[in-house]
């Protein structure tokens, strides 16, 4: 019994030594994140929790809202879906390689960028195509 519990102690100590998601896991889970919010209208956690501040600020410089801007900009958009390809990470600022496709649009493969702010990953630029 003894070395049973020795054998379940040194596998949960084993686990304490892990770090948690990397850098790479929490962009990914960033821009996922913006898939799924997009494809439920979910503007309002798009604009407090998933676009960087800085985003936020240049889509209000239009004169409009941020949730306002994005259903204008996106609610005709139907079943889209969104693939993570390859990630890179420099310092406090990533980049995604993302394809896009919706229903009645061609697909779209793009570059997103990120900034994490406050440590957290935000989206800071939706559009570079590449």
């Amino acid at each position: 019994m003894r070395s049973g519990l020795v054998g379940v102690l040194a596998l949960l100590l084993a686990g304490c030594g892990q770090s948690g998601p990397t850098d790479e896991d929490l962009v990914r889970r960033t821009v996922l994140d913006f898939g799924r919010a997009t494809a439920a209208k979910d503007y309002g956690t798009l604009c407090r929790r998933i676009l960087s501040p800085s985003l936020v600020e240049d889509v209000r410089s239009i004169g409009l809202p941020c949730e306002v801007a994005l259903e204008q900009g996106l609610g005709e958009v139907r079943d889209p879906r969104l693939t993570v390809g390859r990630i890179t990470i420099d310092g406090d600022r990533a980049s995604a390689q993302v394809e896009t496709s919706a229903a009645n649009q061609a697909p779209s493969r793009d570059t997103v960028r990120l900034e994490r702010v406050n440590g957290v990953w935000r989206i800071a630029s939706l559009g570079a195509s590449g």
